[in-house]
């Protein structure tokens, strides 16, 4: 697989900017300060919709009914 590079530019405003000299007061690039925080974003809206979805099936009834039946079928299969 070759991986492409793109360049990606945007016009950060002033608490942009205080963000990112607060992320490069060690020296660390721009870009990757960029990067990085693109990832962890990423990261926070998955655990976000993952819990979001958590709660949504945690006050289903009907989901939760079922997952009830799945345990009481599945208990006649263990093995003692």
């Amino acid at each position: 697989m070759i991986l492409m590079t793109k360049t990606i530019t945007f016009r950060p405003d002033e608490e942009a900017m205080r963000a990112l000299s607060v992320l490069t007061h060690d020296g660390a690039p721009v870009s990757t300060v960029v990067r990085n925080a693109l990832i962890e974003a990423a990261r926070n809206r998955v655990r976000q919709d993952l819990l979001e979805e958590a709660t949504r099936l945690a006050a289903d009834d009907e989901d939760l009914a079922e997952a009830a039946q799945v345990l009481k079928d599945m208990e006649t299969l263990r093995a003692w």
